[in-house]
């Protein structure tokens, strides 16, 4: 039964379907000699024969094997045909794609990145899974998004450098840079110290600066909230500002520090060696796009 091939059965179902040789082969574009050929190596490889022939204008007959092997040789040849099916939607990007997530890429880049994909294949599964960690994990995802190299099994492609700004209630600083000693003992509202904005915090130590930590929270919105609301200043990348309509809030100002913060870089990352789907190289595309874009725009 090793022998039956995909071509032996695809010649059965069309001489049963089209009751002759003749009319099959040229249903399937072959000659007829090629059609008897394929019918013959069935039978070889089944051990009987799958098509009584009376002969002359007479339709040929399936024989009781016949039945049974073409009952099953439907099944595989639709088999084949949903995998060859399933292979041209994937090759043309209607796959699956996982994708690792931090809040700012979230709310600036991924909505672009998400449309577009969507845009191009409609019929793509695109799952995205948000976490703040130092520790990402990056095997069991096609990208990830975060904000640091990691050591290990990984590439990365850096897309931008993330410049940081000092948010504050208008008034609190005279309008223009701010120099980072100024931030000594002043209150401010963070993040927790994981990712990024522990390094953020040592380079502002090293500067003489080690604000009054009031308020540590993972949410950027609650951020800005709690400096509008007079809580504290807070340092945010121009990414988690980017799109919040800061600058026509007349209860807040957007500094430059002066000198500035080494700038949080955001990388995209994937399992090293690995091969990816059409849909996963179209992202990286869209995403180093979208990243020029922004990178542009500051």
């Amino acid at each position: 039964m090793s022998e039956v091939e995909l071509r032996h059965l695809t010649a059965m179902a069309a001489v049963a379907d089209e009751g002759s040789f003749g009319r099959a082969a040229a249903r399937l574009g072959y000659t007829q000699s090629t059609v008897s050929q394929q019918i013959a190596a069935l039978e070889r490889a089944v051990g009987g024969a799958v098509f009584d022939r009376p002969g002359g204008p007479k339709p040929v007959r399936i024989t009781p094997l016949g039945s049974v092997v073409l009952a099953h040789g439907r099944e595989l040849l639709a088999r084949a045909q949903a995998l060859a099916a399933a292979v041209d939607r994937f090759k043309a990007g209607d796959g699956r794609i996982d994708i690792g997530t931090f809040q700012s890429v979230s709310n600036v880049i991924l909505p672009v990145l998400v449309r577009r994909l969507r845009d191009e294949h409609p019929g793509c599964d695109i799952r995205l899974f948000e976490e703040e960690t130092d520790q990402p994990q990056v095997d069991e995802l096609d990208l990830m998004f975060f904000d640091g190299r990691v050591d290990g099994d990984v590439e990365h492609r850096k897309l931008l450098d993330d410049p940081y700004r000092l948010l504050a209630r208008r008034g609190t600083f005279p309008d223009g840079p701010v120099h980072p000693a100024h931030l000594d003992g002043a209150p401010m509202v963070a993040h927790p110290p994981i990712c990024d904005q522990a390094r953020m915090e040592q380079a502002l130590a090293r500067r003489g600066a080690r604000p009054h930590i009031v308020c540590r929270t993972a949410g950027n919105e609650t951020v800005v909230s709690m400096v509008r609301a007079g809580m504290g200043s807070a340092i945010l990348p121009q990414l988690a500002l980017h799109g919040a309509d800061i600058r026509s809030d007349p209860a807040l100002s957007v500094h430059a520090l002066e000198p500035a913060l080494p700038p949080r870089e955001i990388f995209l990352l994937w399992q090293a060696h690995r091969t990816h789907s059409p849909l996963a190289a179209r992202a990286i595309e869209i995403a180093t796009d979208v990243a020029d874009h922004l990178t542009g725009q500051a």
